[in-house]
């Protein structure tokens, strides 16, 4: 066993919209860990496409692309949130468009792709510990985590909640696109071929539907601290 797998990690996976990515940075916040978005590594390695004129069906390109790429996470003020940089640009406004969640989407099917990503994803294992948020982290990426969570909720109740996020930022959305991309995205990720979006065995699933954000983190906090007291 290498230092790095004595690093402890909470895996947090789920699909668009079940709060995972609010979870987790509230949790590593809490715990005083690291923090993998790895659904950013998706959606930066999409804009880099864009930029560079790449064709998101050109897999061998992508993954030099993935591979190339320089991607970190910056705490914000108050260790809340964070900054995603991508080669040393703070590209956090384009990844959460929906235009950039469609083409994450599609790049994350690419099995070329994601085991090019790996390598940087095992690089967030550092100590004390590691909160990981995704689709695969408890199933692909760290199967050996302390602990498993799969967040969901209805497809109505995470559209709303997206529908919110982007009115509050200024965008024109509509509820019923919304809620058909989103479950557009459910299928494509529960059929891919590569790391489908399906819980890990040992997860713990946890319906958000009906909690907020801090009864969420509360349940989790609890759960990580009765599985590290039990070793």
């Amino acid at each position: 066993m290498t230092q790095a797998d004595r690093v402890p990690v909470l895996a947090l996976d789920g699909p668009s919209g079940s709060g995972k990515g609010t979870v987790g940075q509230l949790l590593a916040s809490r715990l005083g860990w690291h923090f993998l978005d790895s659904g950013a590594l998706y959606r930066a390695l999409g804009v880099a496409a864009a930029r560079a004129g790449v064709d998101l069906g050109d897999k061998p390109a992508l993954a030099k692309l993935a591979l190339a790429m320089n991607i970190r996470f910056v705490p914000r003020a108050g260790g809340d949130t964070v900054g995603v940089l991508l080669n040393g640009e703070e590209i956090g406004e384009a990844l959460r468009t929906e235009e950039g969640g469609r083409r994450a989407s599609i790049v994350a099917a690419i099995p070329e792709v994601r085991r090019a990503l790996l390598q940087k994803q095992h690089a967030f294992r550092q100590p004390p510990g590691l909160v990981a948020d995704g689709r695969d982290m408890g199933t692909s990426v760290f199967p050996e985590a302390i602990l498993k969570i799969y967040l969901t909720a209805t497809p109505e109740v995470r559209a709303e909640r997206r529908y919110k996020q982007l009115k509050e930022k200024g965008f024109d959305v509509n509820l019923r696109r919304l809620l058909d991309e989103i479950r557009e995205r459910d299928a494509r990720d529960a059929e891919r071929e590569a790391s489908p979006l399906k819980p890990a065995q040992d997860a713990c699933i946890v319906d958000t539907s009906q909690l907020d954000i801090s009864g969420v983190v509360e349940r989790i906090y609890g759960l990580l601290q009765e599985r590290q007291r039990r070793g």
